[in-house]
């Protein structure tokens, strides 16, 4: 289970690196547009999508424990929820299937290692 925990946390740090670290790149793949001289699109996405998961990651190995490898759980698992509201109310994509399985994968799958 060990092995399990360390892989969910170093898949919440290895995408939340692409967010960080390529926030131009993310939009493209998110169809999301910078808008104007604004340059808060690309901010938001190295925090909220990059980040944000790199410290979640970061903080699971540096704890430790099964609550902390578990929330990243919670965390997948609610943006697995997001997206499957997406895939309701907003339409279907190829694309957002993609995302919303590995979304699922991690958050339920350090879920049950961790409290199941």
């Amino acid at each position: 289970m060990d092995i399990l925990n360390i892989l969910f946390a170093l898949a919440s740090i290895g995408l939340g690196a692409v967010g960080w670290l390529a926030p131009g790149y993310t939009m493209t793949l998110l169809d999301l547009k910078k808008s104007g001289d604004s340059n808060m699109g690309p901010s938001e996405v190295r925090a909220a999508s990059g980040a944000l998961f790199i410290g979640l990651g970061l903080g699971a190995i540096l704890i430790g424990g099964p609550v902390a490898y578990g929330m990243i759980g919670c965390a997948w698992t609610g943006a697995a929820i997001g997206r499957a509201t997406s895939l309701v109310l907003d339409g279907t994509s190829p694309l957002k299937w993609k995302f919303f399985a590995t979304e699922a994968v991690v958050g339920l799958g350090a879920l049950w290692v961790n409290f199941g």
